[in-house]
């Protein structure tokens, strides 16, 4: 795995390094950190170098490959990303004030929908993973679970419990979705094989594995309002969204639930391409 680390904020530096500790160790070949600083100052210099010596510390004795970069912007690190070939980003995020939240969010956004790899934006409540949420719509040709094992599940520790979690909303209901589908609790959905209940049962599949503990959900309501409610309500270390690859209105639909999630989760989210 081909890491990066960009750290748009270096106030937050130490925060993101050590979040990122964690997965770093799993990293093929050298770590690469992404410094974003306001100006050439000396100061802003300065501190940047104490975050390369803070990484090498935290990150022990794995190779670093540090660039500065001076006033970035979401197209100058998304071509980063492009021509490094990563297979993962850990992004920071900077705490501000609600207004401010809100832009600084749209810009993660975009960070995210261009990304060519899946993205981890680390903000809020930070630590050890061990629990996580991963909202699978099925919207498109193919679940985001097999992409998920692919591009995470190598990089923890094999003792992660994961809350499969399907929020079942008439908004997002396909046309002639009976009624009892949109109340039906998770045995429900698979034991009447809804197309619901077909997607939970591909992903018990795809998760069941050694040191995994895959547990099927299903809540009712507006998606984006359920996803939130679960995170903090169950108390998870990370969630994990699909970057969805559809077409007509639905598109439009889950772009707004993705940059929804971004802007008000209050602990990290994967953003799984």
């Amino acid at each position: 795995m081909k890491l990066i680390i960009a750290i748009p904020s270096l106030a937050e530096a130490e925060k993101i390094i050590r979040f990122a500790e964690q997965i770093a160790v799993h990293a093929d070949g050298p770590i690469h950190l992404l410094l974003v600083v306001d100006s050439k100052g000396r100061l802003s210099m300065t501190r940047a170098e104490e975050v390369i010596n803070l990484a090498r510390e935290v990150l022990g004795n794995q190779e670093i490959m540090a660039r500065i970069q001076v006033g970035g912007t979401e197209k100058e690190i998304i071509q980063a990303l492009i021509e490094g070939n990563f297979d993962l980003m850990i992004l920071g995020e900077v705490p501000i004030s609600y207004l401010s939240k809100m832009m600084h969010g749209i810009r993660t956004a975009r960070v995210v929908e261009g990304a060519p790899c899946p993205v981890i934006i680390v903000k809020g409540i930070t630590r050890r993973i061990r629990r996580i949420l991963l909202c699978d719509s099925g919207a498109g040709k193919s679940s985001i679970l097999s992409r998920y094992t692919a591009q995470l599940a190598k990089t923890l520790e094999g003792e992660e419990e994961v809350i499969v979690l399907h929020v079942m909303s008439q908004i997002c209901a396909g046309p002639g979705v009976p009624d009892r589908d949109l109340l039906a609790s998770v045995d429900e959905l698979i034991e009447l094989h809804t197309p619901e209940g077909e997607i939970l049962s591909q992903d018990m599949r795809v998760l069941t594995q050694p040191g995994i503990q895959p547990i099927p959900m299903v809540r009712h309501g507006l998606v984006v309002d359920e996803i939130l409610d679960e995170a903090r309500s169950g108390d998870y270390d990370l969630i994990v969204i699909g970057a969805h690859q559809v077409k007509d209105w639905h598109r439009f639909l889950l772009e707004d639930f993705t940059r929804q999630i971004l802007i008000h989760a209050d602990r990290p989210v994967m953003v799984v391409t």
